[in-house]
């Protein structure tokens, strides 16, 4: 069973990203907007009757869904989370046919102010907790101490995310990854799902970008102004293509605990000056993805800049927390990685990285969630819907 003080973190999710949160005033940001009324169904997938709006809850076409969810959001869904693990290139792009990102550059539009200004929102509070049915959830591992990446960050493939949602601004942390289809010309970057998407009812951020080796000099550090060649020293690359799992569009975003278990995203990212290099070959890294990786093999380091005082967000940190623990909120799903680290908000998205038996460096998950106390952070496992979303955004083309 799992500890109170566990079972008291679930949905604290330790973000630098701008959530639905009731507590947030007119300054304050809010979750994503209402989206539009949905298309004819594709076949085969899960709707309801009666055109637009929202539905009820309950089993909708063979899936359990929460209230409160636009119909659209069903469009092209399976008939079951299970038949998900089944989908091809031609099912995930049809889906995401009907959840169209749109992420024009707009030359300039992230500057030092606005970057320094984008601010977590304060958490949404647990929704559920870990129960002898929701799987195996470990107890508390001790905390690791998070401490700072030596500089250069140049040649490291971290950096931060930046994106715009109802009411403000927010950041995450993200990782450069290897492209299975451009082996070393990847534009791929890590991150988790809630760094792009709000979640239920909600749609994708806005001016979605990714700044690798972010204050990369320190030249921001200690609350000092910078200007923005010391803050993107390698540039600002714009998302042009998301994708993130279906569960977390679907039930994610404070009141759906069990979508953390699948809170990833990929970004197709593209410089907003166009140098003819690839994000790989300007950063001078990229790491491949490690799935279905052995939990009693892994020794995990998560990496992020956090944001949540003692941090300021201008640093890059890492907790070096050994083999992870687990956490579940759902049973039939796999259960989540957990390690001891006391990195806060900020810190979401940010890659954990461990070694493969053939040496290489590879990414294992993301920052998803922590507890209220920053003694501990958790990511998803990354299983086939993962190794699915990677497949479908490296082979995707415009």
């Amino acid at each position: 069973m799992p500890s109170i003080h566990r079972s008291a973190m679930a949905a604290a999710l330790a973000a630098g990203t701008l959530l639905v949160v009731t507590a947030c005033g007119p300054d304050g940001p809010s979750g994503g907007g209402t989206a539009a009324p949905p298309p004819a169904p594709a076949s085969g997938s899960a709707t309801t009757a009666g055109g637009g709006g929202v539905i009820g809850g309950g089993v909708i076409g063979g899936l359990t869904l929460p209230s409160g969810i636009p119909t659209s959001l069903l469009e092209g869904l399976p008939t079951s989370w299970d038949d998900l693990k089944k989908w091809k290139f031609e099912d995930w792009d049809n889906w995401a046919s009907k959840h169209v990102f749109n992420n024009p550059v707009v030359k300039d539009f992230w500057n030092p102010d606005k970057m320094g200004d984008s601010k977590p929102a304060d958490p949404a509070p647990p929704t559920a907790k870990p129960t002898g049915d929701a799987g195996v959830t470990d107890p508390d591992p001790a905390p690791v101490k998070a401490t700072p990446v030596t500089r250069p960050y140049t040649k490291q493939p971290s950096g931060k995310v930046f994106f715009s949602a109802d009411g403000g601004r927010g950041n995450c942390s993200a990782t450069v990854i290897a492209d299975p289809a451009h082996p070393g010309k990847s534009n791929l970057v890590w991150t988790a799902g809630h760094c792009v998407h709000p979640g239920k009812g909600g749609d994708f951020y806005k001016d979605l970008v990714f700044v690798p080796a972010y204050n990369n000099s320190g030249a921001s550090s200690g609350g000092k102004k910078a200007p923005l060649a010391e803050l993107a020293p390698l540039g600002t690359w714009w998302a042009k293509d998301v994708v993130t799992s279906p569960q977390w569009t679907v039930e994610g975003g404070g009141t759906g605990d069990a979508a953390n278990q699948y809170d990833f995203a990929v970004m197709r990212v593209q410089n907003q000056n166009d140098t003819g290099k690839s994000l790989e070959e300007t950063v001078g890294a990229a790491v491949p993805v490690w799935f279905d990786a052995p939990r009693d093999r892994i020794s995990a380091s998560a990496w992020g800049y956090p944001l949540y005082k003692p941090f300021d967000g201008q640093e890059l940190y890492k907790c070096d927390g050994g083999k992870p623990t687990r956490l579940s909120f759902d049973a039939k799903r796999p259960a989540m990685l957990t390690i001891g680290c006391t990195m806060t908000q900020g810190s979401s998205g940010g890659g954990w990285f461990a070694p493969m038996p053939d040496g290489r460096t590879a990414l294992v998950s993301n920052t998803s969630i922590g507890t209220q106390d920053h003694t501990s952070l958790s990511g998803p496992y990354l299983e086939t819907v993962a190794k699915q979303a990677l497949d479908y955004i490296s082979r995707k083309q415009k």
